[in-house]
């Protein structure tokens, strides 16, 4: 196994730079998962420590061994795809036996491994069946066998369940965790999808633009985003973000959306404190919003009813507020109609204020 550190990485393709200055410890034996939307530099970066593409800049270091100029098979990393790539004539024994026959490991040892490595996978019943025949499932899980086979160092995979159907994915999601607990092999999981990173990941990078925007914990990246960026991208439905205005009065901070005034508490003061301006963006997140049906206080935020989505225990609604959407959930009891009212009142210690030049989370804690 291996620890993997890349220092300063960069990948330039002709004037386009795919990955910007990327510095970023990969623990040995963890599940790190790089998540972001397309084009934003994961798969090159994975890629890059794979040996599939050319360090621009920078240096890969496997505990402590720069890398870069080896080729892949030297730095002894096994990848799994999107796309199988397996062997369609061939059954899934030697699909999985194939990387361990091209060198040339005695007949008794290949036995041994890929049925070590079948049975892990699920697959031992089906290993004289040719691939041709399988489910989707079951090809994702021959390749992913096919690569774990080798015993490497780095397991590196590539949006390798992105195009299965939702039921299997969840399953795929679920039996990639185990088989990464069982086999120990430090592993870099590349997706667009953060429901697949929240799930799988011990640690979690954030790529936006080529750029690491943050990394860590799947509760750090949800409870404490360093940006307004990682703030909306993850979490299932997203983060609310909105444009508000800071007011003053005497000693006290508040800030203005929809006409509403809503005092800070007092450990925003401290942190907006340097803040240059009065604009700022506020986010909060839907399970963070109470609703009501009726205006009972006067400190509530009014809104309408767009649609009602149901969400098995609870509800998610869709809101119009002056000029802005608001999503919140609610109680499976609340069901109002169409174009009715709803009233609104934020968990005020659950709000982030992102500067709306550079998009930092203002109030994000320290170490987060």
């Amino acid at each position: 196994m291996a620890e993997v550190r890349l220092e300063n990485l960069t990948k330039h393709y002709g004037p386009v730079v795919a990955v910007d200055s990327l510095d970023v410890t990969i623990r040995d034996k963890e599940f790190f998962a790089l998540l972001g939307p397309s084009g934003c530099g994961k798969s090159s970066t994975l890629r890059m420590i794979a040996g599939l593409e050319v360090v621009t800049g920078g240096d890969i270091l496997f505990d402590d061994v720069r890398v870069n100029d080896l080729r892949p098979r030297e730095r002894d990393v096994a990848m799994a795809f999107e796309n199988y790539a397996l062997y369609p004539y061939l059954s899934v024994y030697k699909n999985i036996a194939f990387p361990l026959e091209i060198r040339k490991v005695p007949k008794a040892e290949i036995d041994r491994k890929v049925k070590h490595v079948a049975g892990i996978m699920g697959l031992g019943n089906i290993l004289g069946q040719n691939v041709r025949s399988l489910s989707g499932g079951q090809q994702q899980r021959t390749g992913v066998a096919r690569a774990l086979v080798r015993e490497p160092n780095v397991f590196v995979l590539d949006e390798p369940i992105s195009h299965l159907e939702a039921e299997l994915r969840t399953s795929m999601r679920t039996e990639l965790r185990r088989i990464h607990q069982d086999v120990k092999v430090t592993t870099i999981y590349v997706t667009h999808d953060q429901a697949e990173a929240m799930t799988m990941a011990d640690t979690i990078g954030v790529m936006n633009g080529g750029k690491l925007l943050q990394a860590g914990t799947p509760q750090e990246i949800y409870s404490n985003p360093a940006s307004e960026f990682v703030a909306g991208f993850v979490g299932e439905p997203s983060m609310n973000l909105m444009d508000a205005k800071i007011v003053s009065e005497d000693d006290r901070i508040k800030f203005d959306i929809g006409g509403k005034q809503i005092e800070l508490p007092s450990q925003y003061r401290e942190s907006i404190r340097s803040f240059k301006g009065s604009d700022l963006r506020l986010g909060i997140r839907p399970s963070d919003i109470q609703c009501f049906e009726t205006e009972t206080q006067d400190d509530l935020l009014a809104g309408e009813i767009v649609f009602v989505e149901p969400r098995n225990e609870n509800v998610l609604l869709n809101t119009r507020v002056n000029d802005f959407q608001v999503f919140a959930l609610a109680a499976s009891s609340f069901r109002p109609k169409s174009k009715a009212p709803v009233y609104f009142r934020f968990d005020e210690g659950a709000i982030h204020l992102f500067d709306p030049e550079s998009g930092d989370n203002l109030n994000r804690e320290p170490g987060g």
